[in-house]
């Protein structure tokens, strides 16, 4: 911890672009170890969406023992935090995701994200005085269906940011963000219970509901415009065999390329919900679990410069195209793209064909090459804002 605080209070070194470099590289070093036990403890301690007190608590004392003011419980969620170092005028962000995935623990990555984050930010604090940086970190809670960064900019999380900035884990090094603008919803059917062999002219079978909305689904997939995905999964479908199923329930999202191509499309999905409840006889009840994710817009000049570093380091953003379609999966970090200038490249461990939410890809989420993306990541990101803002300074 000494040595780390030492590299944050190191002004010393001229700012020509391989000072600059080397000054980044040696704090990443400096916390490597550290970043990569913040990320295997993370990782060893899945913990889904709202409830990750741990993940958060271990983020915030990381931050505040290398000099960062925390502020947890941020904005009245209990697992959000807010670390700040340094008081000038350019605003950079850094967003920490670490919420799980049910029954696949950390299969997204989200334990490197938050390394990545935590390295750049100590980085970057050891320019904030000379280049009049306020560094930022955000620990969001529930990026898997949640929309935790949608609650947090309806609480005015995020305002005045001059860039936010993240990368994600991918079996490929991926530049630019693509997601698909996604609505999440709970669906439920209520009918009524019967004896399915004695008595079942008396029961309201609400399988049967689910069975022909699904159905339609299958049916509708032939008329939908490209760009466009219909997903879900039945996730109760009755209590026994011989008792007709008064109440299913299912978890149902629709992608689309755009906020307004998805509002059209969520239209015809819900017919097909509703043809399930009139064709059985049931209630249909559909809930959104978070506000729809956005598109997402990318400060380009930022983009560039990751890309130019991370080059720099290594990293190869030729993959085939087949390989490299973890930029299509939608994130709430495009509603805060929407708000202020954002970039949310994807940072590949060099394991493909395994993919994001398998157990395969979580496997990868520790290891040698997870430890190269956050050292990569961290020095990548650190060194993009320090560019993106002498550039704006000139």
């Amino acid at each position: 911890m000494r040595a780390e605080n030492q590299v944050l209070a190191d002004p010393t070194e001229d700012h020509k672009p391989a000072a600059q470099r080397s000054r980044v590289l040696k704090a990443v070093s400096v916390q490597q170890a550290s970043l990569v036990e913040l990320s295997e403890t993370l990782h060893a301690n899945p913990e889904l969406g709202w409830e990750e007190h741990r993940a958060a608590g271990w983020t915030g004392d990381y931050l505040e023992a290398r000099g960062f003011e925390v502020e947890r419980s941020y904005l009245g969620f209990p697992t959000a935090i807010r670390a700040v170092f340094g008081s000038g005028s350019r605003r950079v962000g850094l967003m920490a995701e670490y919420d799980a995935l049910p029954g696949l623990g950390h299969a997204c990555g989200h334990n490197i994200i938050t390394a990545i984050s935590c390295g750049a930010a100590v980085a970057l604090a050891a320019f904030a005085n000379e280049r009049d940086l306020t560094v930022e970190v955000y620990g969001t809670p529930a990026e898997e269906g949640g929309g935790g960064k949608i609650e947090l900019l309806k609480k005015g999380a995020f305002q005045g940011l001059d860039l936010a900035m993240m990368a994600h884990p991918s079996p490929v090094d991926s530049a630019e963000a693509r997601p698909f603008a996604v609505a999440h919803n709970h669906v439920e059917y209520t009918g009524k219970s019967a004896h399915a062999a004695a008595y079942p002219e008396q029961g309201v079978n609400a399988n049967d509901a689910f069975i022909v909305a699904q159905v339609a689904l299958g049916l509708l997939r032939q008329q939908l415009p490209p760009g466009t995905r219909v997903h879900g999964i039945q996730t109760r479908g009755g209590e026994a065999p011989n008792a007709i199923p008064e109440k299913t329930e299912g978890r149902w999202y629709v992608r689309a390329e755009s906020l307004a191509q998805l509002g059209k499309l969520e239209e015809r999905v819900q017919r097909c919900f509703e043809a399930g409840a009139l064709a059985s006889g049931c209630e249909l009840s559909i809930t959104p679990e978070s506000e729809p994710y956005s598109e997402f817009r990318t400060e380009q000049r930022a983009l560039d410069l990751y890309v130019k570093h991370a080059q720099s380091l290594g990293r190869d953003f030729n993959a085939p195209p087949e390989q490299a379609t973890m930029n299509r999966a939608s994130t709430d970090m495009g509603n805060v793209s929407q708000l202020v200038p954002a970039i949310h490249p994807y940072i590949g461990l060099g394991c493909f064909p395994a993919a994001n939410h398998q157990p395969e890809f979580a496997a990868h989420c520790v290891g040698d090459a997870a430890n190269q993306a956050i050292h990569d990541g961290a020095a990548s990101l650190a060194l993009t804002a320090l560019d993106f803002f002498a550039v704006d300074a000139e």
